[in-house]
């Protein structure tokens, strides 16, 4: 229980970084708890429906020598978006939700890119 509790401390510090980095493109405008529950999300993302994803585009992943890994992460962090949009909280990547475009895409690999450099960074000082 402590792990999960120290883990979800941690997805959502990384979520609050990630915001401030990237404040325009990549947006929260929330309080703490929401944070919390936009952290539990993507938890739950990260844990049931990524594994699939990823098993399912494995012939793809060796095709490119993994680099559609990008692109995994960064429909997954979309998918935190949209689902958070549906709870209400106010998450957006590149404007999405609502609007989808070309730039929510590129947006989209960039904060997954330094959402996992920020939550790697985070978990050499949180302990398992």
């Amino acid at each position: 229980m402590r792990g999960f509790i120290l883990g979800t401390l941690a997805t959502a510090l990384a979520f609050a970084i990630l915001t401030f980095l990237l404040k325009p493109n990549i947006a929260y405008d929330g309080e703490i708890p929401g944070l919390i529950a936009l952290a539990l999300i993507a938890g739950v993302v990260n844990g049931l429906i990524k594994p699939i994803v990823r098993l399912l585009a494995l012939p793809v992943r060796m095709a490119t020598l993994g680099l559609i890994g990008f692109v995994i992460n960064a429909a997954m962090l979309l998918l935190v978006a949209w689902i958070s949009g549906i709870v209400g909280l106010d998450f957006s990547v590149g404007g999405f939700p609502p609007d989808f475009s070309i730039d929510t895409l590129i947006w989209a690999v960039v904060g997954a890119v330094v959402l996992s450099i920020i939550s790697s960074v985070i978990g050499h000082f949180v302990p398992d």
